[in-house]
């Protein structure tokens, strides 16, 4: 007897059903997807490719007469930032439906040699180390100002997942699940997004009590376990996996929920080192430099004693432009002091920032009583609006800056960037107050543990409050 799926779902009506019916659109249409798919790669690759061999844009160029000023907006202006914001409104969509990478890697996988994933590519650690790598190697070339910087960086990464798509898998996106330097983050902020594919596990249950009769195969590329699967972390929203054994279908809930409900039942340090020491470290570092009156105080201190010491060299040594920025034509070139300077920095704010916020959020999880490190870990998750806000905000001062350069006066950036970190301080708070909640019943003990937390959102949102308001 052949098993109807559909029957083991829940009656639907109103929002659900038109949701549930959205997610069978996306399965119904992967056709269209993947042509969608695939006009995204066109583009992408031209705006990488060809502006790298196109002279610099004079001081008279605009976005809309220069293709590099144009690929520099729509990359750096218009492309990443909003992606950040769409992941906190529906998910990991751009993954599943758009991202050129993503599709690149999954066709290189269908065509490639399907060898086992090896162990180092499944370590936990490298979401961190690839955005951290990624993140300051791109401010020593100055990724954001010049085209030969974008197809190093953008084309290094678009050629890597083509590689390991080559290599390991077969029609996976190995590439995505592990190596993508924007992995991590972009499962950090889905977490919060109101729609996700929800598994129902009665209907899973009842459906494998009737055997795998009329049961349709379903290939999930980035690797989800979608059995287990409890929040929109790490599916790319494809829906291809809609309906499948009548207990998977696209739906709604509370943004706080992933967090609150979800991410506290098994720890994950390395998103913990993420969300502290890379969010709301590396890149404030990566942002902070190039307005800081510290890194000019320290640079001209620390060129002051090397003339002092008759050591010159770290002066005068200005490398290629793939090892520091190096733009003679444009006066914009590095030296080695500059790169040395420029990684302390970065470097000092990372360790300095990441440390305190740990230690707000230690003494928070040692208020709550038993399992301290669960806690923490758990704790450190409330902070994902705030990091992922900062990082939003750092990312469009670039758009800030070229529309005001095209004459654009913006006036109500300041107000909107004011009140997007009060909201997204807030939501933090907001958080963290109902994980504490789980925690213990106790309210002296969850209010002596979300001092600590207000601390930590304190200096978060202080750190861009310096960057856009006292330095700029």
């Amino acid at each position: 007897m052949t098993l109807n799926l559909t029957s083991l779902q829940p009656a639907r009506r109103g929002f659900a059903r038109g949701l549930f019916a959205f997610g069978e659109a996306l399965r119904h249409h992967q056709g269209a997807i993947q042509r969608v798919q695939w006009v995204v790669v066109l583009f992408y690759l031209l705006l990488v490719a060809i502006p790298a061999f196109l002279p610099l844009p004079g001081r008279t160029a605009h976005i809309y007469d220069n293709l590099t000023l144009f690929a520099q907006f729509i990359f750096w202006g218009i492309w990443w930032p909003f992606v950040l914001l769409s992941m906190i409104l529906v998910g990991r969509s751009w993954c599943g439906i758009f991202c050129p990478e993503g599709s690149l890697a999954e066709a290189a996988s269908h065509h490639g040699w399907g060898f086992a994933i090896p162990r180092w590519i499944t370590w936990k650690g490298w979401p961190f180390v690839a955005f951290s790598l990624t993140t300051i190697y791109g401010q020593m070339i100055s990724v954001y100002q010049y085209p030969k910087p974008v197809l190093l960086i953008l084309g290094g990464s678009t050629l890597g997942a083509i590689i390991v798509g080559v290599l390991y898998g077969r029609n996976k996106r190995v590439w995505c699940h592990y190596l993508c330097p924007v992995n991590g983050v972009f499962g950090l902020l889905s977490k919060l997004a109101p729609f996700y594919f929800e598994v129902d596990e009665k209907a899973w249950a009842a459906s494998r009590r009737h055997g795998n009769s009329g049961v349709r195969p379903v290939n999930c590329a980035p690797l989800v376990a979608i059995k287990t699967m409890r929040g929109a972390s790490e599916c790319h929203m494809c829906g291809r996996c809609s309906d499948f054994r009548g207990a998977i279908a696209l739906a709604s809930r509370s943004p706080n929920h992933e967090i609150v409900e979800v991410a506290g039942r098994a720890p994950k340090p390395w998103e913990t080192v993420l969300i502290l020491f890379g969010l709301m470290g590396i890149a404030v570092g990566a942002f902070h430099w190039s307005v800081s009156p510290w890194y000019v105080t320290l640079k001209q201190a620390l060129a002051e004693w090397l003339i002092d010491h008759d050591v010159v060299w770290p002066l005068s040594l200005q490398p290629p432009w793939w090892i520091l920025t190096n733009y003679p034509d444009t006066n914009d070139q590095m030296n080695a002091l500059d790169g040395f300077v420029l990684l302390a920095y970065i470097g000092a704010t990372a360790l300095a920032v990441g440390s305190t916020l740990s230690f707000c959020l230690w003494l928070a999880a040692r208020s709550l009583g038993s399992a301290p490190w669960r806690n923490f870990h758990h704790l450190a998750q409330s902070l994902i609006p705030l990091a992922g806000c900062g990082v939003f905000l750092g990312l469009s001062a670039i758009t800030v800056t070229m529309l005001r350069g095209e004459g654009l006066e913006l006036s109500l950036i300041g107000p909107l960037r004011a009140l997007l970190l009060a909201g997204a301080g807030l939501w933090s708070l907001v958080l963290a107050w109902q994980i504490t909640g789980l925690m213990t019943a106790n309210t002296a003990r969850r209010v002596a543990a979300i001092l600590p937390v207000v601390m930590a959102i304190a200096i978060g949102v202080a750190n861009w409050i310096v960057y856009f308001w006292v330095w700029q």
